[in-house]
């Protein structure tokens, strides 16, 4: 495993302990990275689809992405059920 390999696995396992958000300069401060190497892992992980970012200001928060919840009354989440009010 590549150290960049190592970063992600690390930066994953923060996210999954912390649901709160960390932003560039915290995580590379927990991972004892510089900020440029864990803004790269976090690009990777969000270009991967597991975290969302959440903008505030200047900064960015990272969270482990969670799945999106299914509708109630439709739990395959057809579109076509959403938006379809005829016969109804």
């Amino acid at each position: 495993m590549g150290k960049k390999e190592g970063v992600i696995d690390r930066i994953r396992e923060i996210l999954n302990k912390d649901n709160r958000g960390l932003t560039i300069q915290e995580l590379a401060d927990k991972v004892k990275v510089s900020r440029i190497t864990a803004s790269i892992a976090l690009a990777n992980l969000t270009g991967a689809g597991e975290l969302d970012v959440r903008v505030i200001g200047n900064c960015k928060l990272h969270y482990v992405r969670n799945s999106v919840p299914k509708h109630p009354k439709n739990p395959k989440n057809k579109k076509e059920d959403f938006f379809d009010l005829r016969g109804k």
